[in-house]
């Protein structure tokens, strides 16, 4: 039966085979894309990549939104367009692609390639087409290139200490459109939209402070209506431009007895300016009293307090509520619960489903590991049980956390209504232990193997060989997409067949040439017959076994298969590009949360970076393909059943690419 691409069908996009998909229906979606506040993962992105390759329609790539370009085949791109792909790429949202990953890295190498790009010091119309791609180069770049440099970075999703400094150097020089930061002022400070959140206490403390004053009173006005990770970003603004002008005012710093504003009342908790009143926690403390907290604790939380301010309420609450919190205050706890320790946490009456749900929420703030197994374990020592809702709210990369014995208090049931998780970041045991509960969930879909594998493919990480073997022996394609495969238990993959493999890739089994040097793919190939691997699967994998020949000498090793054709934006050896670091420090930016959460393409905004990140799958190094000719499909179902026969051994041809 044929799909129709929607949402709701995108949600399982691992699940959809090509061959189940007209080719216009993939067309009219990846199209769609451009106007739909739909958001997708990686996953999902690289999967309708994959889709479209498969139909052949990569060739138009200025139909796409640039998040997809990301995930095309970069050996496809032809020499004559490849400066508009690289410069609409470079607009793509490079969150969705892990840091120093092969895929990201190519893109940029990719495109310095294209430019022609043979120094350091960038010109602007190769700045104009690099786009975020810059994103990616040394620090050095920064402050060789052209001060347009600067549009560039302010599509990053993040940027190292090294470039931070980089950047204020660049300010500090005052030949950018900005000018020197003793000249600006708040339309300055909002066009440099999120490049803001890089600048240091140096370039800080040259601006005026009425006009830090009224910028900062522009972003607390706002906070309110802003989402989590726009909160974080505007947090860590107020506390920058709260450092500076508490610098510039040593005595008010001084000052610790008394409160030097009006005393804070319910009438004035509401004022969105009320961090910018009162500029230090010391001053919150002296001016908020413990009946005024009590009665008013929701609304408090609902202002954009750092940290500090956050422990001068705990304090408090700890004065008013000696015997212990109670239950329905610790529901309104949002981002101050994150600040107790798990000891503490030991002693909450988390009684109710709906008191840990309001505590789990995501908008509050990360929990770190111990206090998540701790509030878990409170939860359930006091009687409760995870359900799927609990699940959803948990998270995969939390769930991962739990203690064994935690996760095997999990019922089924609740593995069955949590949706789809992501457990790519638990032990292997962890993996078993939920594969486990996944798979007595789902039992009663066992007998229609596709609806089946939809629903139990987050938890094959931990499934055995055994029950590997009954899918791929189930009478029809799984189609497994190759990022679950590279997910499964190495171990248990070693004991797949050549025929088991192909039955289970199917349709994506040419992708796993692409991902050859992968080391479970490099055991699994130095397990199998040569022969067999030549015979059935017919991508060009080599390293195998090779079978004695009639005479009983062993049969000469086979030349690599390399790529037929030249990939069309090659990097001449002799060419000295910018350096390309291979690895980066975590910036003080704020980070993006791991969860695989979806992504829209960034767009540069008065206080904001690109949009938060998921944790992108892992990525490739694609084999090298006919530039402009369709990819090598495999519309044919797997066969089950007996190896495809093979008269003669095939060798692999070795056609060099030209460079």
């Amino acid at each position: 039966p044929q799909h129709s691409l929607s949402a709701s069908v995108l949600q399982g996009f691992q699940c959809i085979p090509a061959s189940d998909l007209p080719a216009a229906d993939i067309l009219a979606f990846a199209q769609g894309l451009q106007n739909e506040t739909a958001e997708l993962s990686s996953t999902q992105l690289s999967c309708l990549a994959r889709l479209l390759a498969a139909k052949n329609l990569t060739a138009d790539f200025s139909r796409y939104p640039p998040d997809l370009l990301l995930f095309f085949n970069l050996a496809e791109v032809r020499s004559g367009t490849c400066g508009a792909f690289y410069a609409r790429a470079s607009r793509g949202n490079l969150d969705l692609l892990p840091r120093g990953s092969a895929r990201r890295m190519g893109l940029l190498r990719g495109a310095l390639a294209c430019l022609g790009v043979r120094s350091s010091r960038l010109r602007p119309e190769q700045l104009s087409s690099l786009g975020a791609l810059v994103c990616d180069m040394e620090p050095e770049t920064i402050t060789v290139s052209d001060p347009s440099v600067l549009e560039n970075l302010k599509l990053c999703p993040a940027l190292t200490g090294a470039q931070q400094d980089a950047l204020n150097a660049v300010l500090l020089g005052g030949g950018t459109v900005y000018g020197d930061p003793s000249s600006w002022d708040l339309q300055t400070l909002q066009n440099l939209g999120p490049l803001v959140l890089a600048l240091n206490q140096t370039t800080l403390s040259l601006v005026a402070e009425a006009v830090r004053e009224a910028f900062s009173r522009s972003i607390a006005a706002v906070y309110g209506s802003q989402g989590r990770s726009q909160r974080e970003k505007s947090l860590t603004l107020l506390r920058a431009f709260t450092a500076a002008s508490a610098s510039s005012h040593p005595r008010l710093k001084r000052s610790a007895d008394r409160c030097l504003s009006a005393p804070i009342t319910a009438s004035t908790i509401s004022d969105s300016l009320l961090l910018i009143n009162y500029s230090t926690s010391k001053q919150l403390d002296l001016c908020l009293s413990n009946e005024v907290l009590k009665a008013n604790l929701e609304p408090l939380l609902e202002q954009p307090f750092p940290v500090e301010y956050l422990q001068v309420m705990k304090k408090k609450l700890e004065q008013i509520y000696p015997s212990g919190i109670p239950e329905e205050q610790l529901k309104l706890f949002g981002p101050l619960s994150r600040q107790y320790t798990p000891e503490e946490i030991s002693l909450w009456p988390v009684t109710s489903s709906d008191t840990l749900s309001a505590l789990l929420n995501p908008s509050d703030g990360k929990w770190e590991a111990p206090q998540v197994q701790q509030l878990i374990s409170r939860y359930q020592t006091l009687g409760g049980t995870l359900t799927g809702p609990l699940l959803q709210k948990i998270g995969g990369r939390n769930l991962c956390n739990l203690q064994e014995e935690q996760i095997e208090q999990i019922p089924p049931e609740a593995i069955r209504t949590a949706g789809q998780l992501n457990i790519s970041t638990c032990s292997q045991t962890k993996k078993d232990q939920l594969y486990r509960k996944a798979r007595e969930a789902f039992a009663g879909q066992a007998s229609t193997p596709r609806a089946y594998y939809c629903q139990i493919w987050p938890y094959l990480g931990g499934a055995p060989a055994k029950d590997l073997k009954d899918l791929a022996k189930a009478g029809i394609a799984i189609d497994m997409d190759m990022d679950i495969f590279l997910a499964l238990n190495p171990d248990e993959l070693q004991k797949l067949s050549v025929m088991d493999v192909k039955n289970l890739l199917g349709e994506n089994l040419r992708y796993l040439k692409e991902a050859e040097n992968e080391t479970s793919v490099m055991r699994w190939v130095k397990r199998q017959s040569q022969r067999e691997l030549d015979c059935t699967l017919g991508i060009g994998l080599q390293g195998g076994m090779e079978d004695p020949n009639p005479t009983g000498t062993a049969t000469p090793p086979h030349p690599t298969a390399s790529a037929s054709i030249t990939p069309t934006a090659t990097i001449p050896a002799s060419t000295t590009f910018p350096t390309v670091p291979t690895s980066t420090a975590i910036s003080s930016l704020p980070t993006r949360s791991s969860s695989p959460g979806p992504h829209k393409a960034p767009t540069p905004s008065t206080i904001s970076l690109t949009p938060p990140h998921s944790t992108p799958p892992r990525t490739y190094t694609t084999a090298p393909s006919a530039a402009g000719s369709p990819p090598a499909t495999s519309t044919a179902q797997p066969a089950v059943g007996s190896i495809v026969p093979c008269s003669t051994h095939q060798s692999a041809t070795s056609n060099k690419a030209t460079p």
